[in-house]
């Protein structure tokens, strides 16, 4: 169950803070099914086609904030997930569409276990599926090649991503 934006903690905080820069502490997350297709959502806000993601909350850590968005973004249920990358600092400063400036500091975690049935629509949502390497749709996010990418050296060298 998904709470809205004005009642999350980064809703809170840009109301008390205005148009200040926020840091935003996120979770990304990759879903791979048994033909090593990686799961996409098209977000409702932008239509963009993004890996599940999201703010953590409070009283959360960022491993459970990322279980949390893949379950409210796609229903399925991440049973086991490892940090693969984190992307901080000042290159990760983005306007969104609403005006609001952040400073992202994103840890991306592989879903290395999951269980349920694929939600295509959901609040956050307009659709989702798993799509091979070669045939993802557009609009593409930004953020899908380089963590694609940047999982691809993690397995092979087994060394956490910093950027």
């Amino acid at each position: 169950m998904s709470i809205s934006w004005a009642d999350s903690y980064v809703g809170q905080l840009r109301a008390l803070a205005g148009d200040r820069t926020l840091m935003f502490v996120g979770a990304r997350a990759v879903v791979r099914d048994n033909a090593g297709r990686v799961l996409l959502i098209q977000r409702s806000d932008n239509g963009h086609w993004a890996l599940p993601a999201g703010a953590m909350e409070l009283g959360e850590s960022v491993a459970d904030c990322a279980v949390r968005e893949v379950r409210e973004e796609t229903g399925l249920r991440a049973l086991r997930v490892g940090a693969f990358a984190l992307y901080t600092g000042p290159d990760r400063t983005h306007t969104n569409m609403y005006g609001h400036t952040y400073q992202i500091f994103t840890t991306a975690f592989r879903v290395e276990d999951w269980d349920g049935d694929l939600a295509r629509v959901t609040d956050e949502t307009t659709d989702a599926d798993f799509f091979p390497r070669d045939a993802f749709p557009s609009p593409l996010s930004a953020s899908v090649p380089e963590t694609l990418a940047d999982l691809d050296v993690f397995e092979q060298t087994n060394r956490l991503i910093l950027k």
